[in-house]
């Protein structure tokens, strides 16, 4: 039997819009190392139990990788957020470079696999993810083949390129292939790592558009098809990944823009995959347009206030703490209850939700069922707005499980907000059910959230986005980015001529 591959496995992800006072340290991570790390992933351990049985049946099972022996290093995760301290990624580096050490000392790497976003900006450092991959090939050095798998909403900067043999990125927006991505990596390691001696080549070309993520949803169309062309790409051996990258709007970087990456044993192949995939990509960049219908905060009060179905939803799409908002903007809050109050309304509303760690203490301290005169919100100043006074009575405390901890929920008559500790997104049914808001007891569920994910997608009756302003403004070009290549659209105007070249690299 022949000794098997040692993989060391470990990543940092969070995307970081640097449009936001809010800066992600320490308490914004959940970090797991040792076995723990190695559970998360269903292709380590062969269970499959915590992925609903609609998404195996349309990506297919998911079966545990033999003949590797993994090695856990650390793996960082947040809620998208604001630029991460440098104090924090400067210790996790540190952590994760000395694991990373020690292992290739103890018995040599045969591969290294990073599971990253794209997007983390760091306090005076940009390029996070670059400088994580250069510091694994320091270690590891030319030899060890190492692979990234990524979020499509990821950026491909030229350090990151330069230092990963392999880069793949999900397939899907909402992002519900996250697992398969992850071993689609693995097993592109596996190959290289069983075919010695033969030069792999990586093509790029970066393309010049840069969309929110409320455009580029891949059940839509182009998303849709460009996405599922993929595949078509891939000729065994001679391409066996051609991935594209969307970008990361909400950053002020170089690395912004949207990129496609093919690897395979073929040099003209892989370049023609990847000039094929960006062409497309180009060639539908006027064509995207928002994933569902839109309206100024205005008029989706009007919307929501004077819908005959529900639950009607509204996206706040300007404080999306998946993509980076502060979570607190009061903007729409202010807009919908001065509405709601003008007109006397009754409609059933929840508001999810509010980062105010002030306002749950505050409800703690009074309990369930008591009066209170609050002003919420707009704890960062600036793009959040100015706190809300609301007079109510503490609906319910209850702990948010995902991210949000202790967190209440403030009644004024039939208008609830959900204030919580930390900053948190209300994406999925239960997180509703435990606030004591499900779906079908509101008339109106206001999220700070973008296009709607999964739970609440199936539910919704009726929904338009509020094109809010914030730190992920939807509207790119009034926020102000300074760095980004030009020209990019939408920030200038099409047509223009987009250069679309090749960059190769090689790995004999």
């Amino acid at each position: 039997m022949s000794k098997p591959y040692r993989i060391a496995v470990g990543g940092f992800h969070i995307e970081c819009s640097e449009f936001t006072p809010y800066r992600s340290g320490e308490a914004a991570f959940r970090v797991r190392r040792g076995q723990e790390l190695l559970d998360s992933h269903p292709w380590i351990t062969g269970d499959t139990s915590a992925i609903d049985a609609a998404r195996l049946e349309r990506f297919g099972a998911i079966e545990r990788i033999e003949g590797v022996e993994w090695v856990p290093l650390t793996y960082a995760g947040a809620l998208p957020g604001g630029p991460v301290t440098n104090e924090f990624f400067s210790a996790w580096l540190d952590e994760f470079c000395t694991l990373l050490e020690q292992a290739h000392n103890e018995e040599p790497l045969d591969a290294v696999l990073l599971t990253i976003h794209g997007a983390a900006s760091v306090v005076d450092l940009e390029d996070g993810e670059g400088v994580i991959a250069s510091r694994v090939r320091q270690i590891v050095g030319k030899d060890v083949p190492i692979a990234a798998s990524m979020d499509l909403h990821g950026c491909i900067s030229d350090l990151l390129f330069e230092s990963c043999d392999l880069l793949t990125c999900y397939r899907t927006a909402p992002h519900i292939d996250v697992p398969w991505t992850h071993e689609r990596a693995a097993r592109a390691l596996i190959k290289v790592l069983d075919n010695p001696g033969r030069t792999l080549y990586r093509a790029r070309v970066n393309v010049p558009v840069l969309l929110p993520g409320e455009k580029t949803s891949t059940e839509v169309e182009p998303g849709a098809s460009m996405y599922a062309k993929l595949g078509v790409y891939q000729l065994q051996d001679d391409v066996f990944d051609t991935s594209i990258w969307m970008g990361f709007p909400w950053a002020d970087m170089e690395r912004c823009h949207g990129a496609v990456v093919s690897y395979g044993y073929d040099e003209q192949a892989v370049r023609d995959a990847a000039m094929a995939a960006a062409q497309d990509f180009w060639d539908n960049a006027g064509v995207f347009e928002f994933v569902g219908p839109t309206d100024t905060a205005e008029g989706s009060v009007a919307q929501a206030l004077s819908a005959e179905v529900s639950p009607f939803f509204v996206s706040d799409t300007g404080d999306n703490p998946g993509a980076g908002g502060t979570d607190d903007s009061t903007v729409f809050l202010r807009e919908i209850l001065d509405a709601y109050r003008a007109q006397g309304s009754t409609k059933r509303v929840v508001f999810a939700s509010l980062n105010d760690p002030a306002a749950v203490e505050a409800c703690e301290q009074a309990g369930v069922g008591a009066p209170v005169r609050l002003a919420v919100g707009a704890m960062n100043g600036g793009v959040s707005g100015e706190p809300v006074m609301m007079d109510g009575v503490v609906d319910r405390l209850f702990d948010e499980y995902r991210s949000g901890g202790k967190s209440a929920v403030i009644a004024e008559g039939n208008f609830k907000v959900i204030v919580t500790t930390a900053r948190t997104q209300f994406g999925c049914s239960e997180q509703y059910e435990a606030a004591g808001t499900p779906f079908d007891a509101e008339d109106i569920v206001v999220v700070k959230m973008g296009y709607l994910e999964p739970d609440l997608s199936a539910a919704a009756k009726g929904w338009v986005m509020a094109l809010t302003p914030g730190a992920v403004d939807q509207d790119l070009p009034r926020l102000g980015h300074h760095k980004i290549m030009r020209p990019l659209y939408p920030f200038d105007e099409l047509p223009f001529d987009p250069h679309l070249t090749v960059d190769l690299l090689e790995r004999a």
